[in-house]
């Protein structure tokens, strides 16, 4: 979990999606086949990304950061919040892998330190995920971050957003959630106490022959 919060947060796709030079295709009333040459595309992490601006002169390749001016343009409450949700969610998961190499190497004598322990930090290391994938979506679909970012410092051109998709990065973070999900799946299972099987053995009836036999 560790490793996939810390690969997601480092690459710079969580969205793509495509734009549209809406200023541009309205001057010169473009029709459905025109509108290809001013459909752009767009990308974009948690700290950087990069578009093409196509406004009918060709594309124009331009890379961005979030941070520091950027940020100012988009709600920066929630944007700061989701890195900090996944900053504690890689502190606790680290915390959670010590936990169980601890159990790993000496049975545990204090229950924040057996599977009780273990169980706590996944769960919180796992929430912690879930809201920072949660306020992602949000800051996607509610408050319009892939069109304010497409907008950010365009003084002439309008851009519209066509399409928009989830990329490998947000889903790997969807993963580290489901791998202490499933850290928690198996802590249950190693607790239930399976009914022993018992066979019945047989009683030998030995007489006196049989013993000189």
């Amino acid at each position: 979990s560790f490793i996939l919060i810390v690969v997601a947060m480092g690459t710079p796709k969580w969205m793509t999606g495509k734009i549209l030079c809406k200023t541009g295709a309205e001057l010169v009333n473009a029709t459905d086949p025109e509108l290809v040459k001013f459909i752009g595309e767009i990308y974009y992490g948690l700290f950087r990304g990069g578009k093409i601006r196509q406004c009918g002169l060709g594309g124009r390749r331009s890379k961005f950061t979030i941070f520091p001016h950027m940020v100012k343009k988009l709600n920066t409450g929630l944007h700061v919040m989701i890195i900090i949700f996944l900053c504690v969610a890689i502190f606790l998961s680290l915390v959670s892998f010590g936990f169980c190499i601890l159990n790993a190497i000496k049975v545990p004598y204090r229950a924040i330190n057996g599977p009780a322990g273990a169980c706590l930090w996944n769960f919180l290391a796992g929430g912690f995920v879930v809201l920072a994938v949660t306020s992602f979506m949000a800051a996607v679909k509610l408050h319009h971050l892939t069109e304010r970012i497409a907008n950010f410092q365009e003084n002439v051109f309008r851009f519209v957003i066509l399409e928009e998709c989830f990329e490998n990065c947000f889903w790997i973070c969807v993963a580290s959630a489901t791998a202490h999900a499933v850290n928690l799946l198996l802590i249950a299972i190693s607790g239930i106490h399976f009914p022993k099987i018992k066979t019945k053995t047989e009683e030998v009836n030995a007489t006196a022959e049989d013993i000189m036999y």
